[in-house]
């Protein structure tokens, strides 16, 4: 009964992986994708649906600075800011905290 092939459940696809910025600002590996997209070089976080990030991404020198975070507060921890664009209310705090 042990033996038999379909008692045993193997797989030869490696596990994808995701590179994420940490509250250290280091990247870590992840078994799951960030929530949160950023641009190391501006410190600006935001939705992965970002319309201001999808259309820097198409024009195509976004992509090296890209980062991703596991969540909003790892991002802010790691220093990064509220996207205008995709987080208004959340950037007008900021803005307000950071006159």
């Amino acid at each position: 009964m042990g033996n038999r092939k379909d008692d045993i459940s193997v797989t030869d696809e490696p596990q994808k992986t995701y590179t994420l910025i940490g509250t250290d600002k280091r990247p870590y590996v992840s078994k799951t994708p960030g929530t949160y997209g950023g641009h190391r070089k501006t410190k600006v976080y935001g939705q992965m649906d970002c319309s201001s990030a999808i259309r820097a991404l198409n024009k195509g020198g976004y992509v090296k600075n890209r980062v991703f975070f596991a969540d909003e507060p790892i991002a802010i921890a790691a220093g990064f800011r509220p996207c205008a664009v995709c987080l208004p209310e959340k950037y007008a705090i900021w803005k307000r905290q950071n006159v």
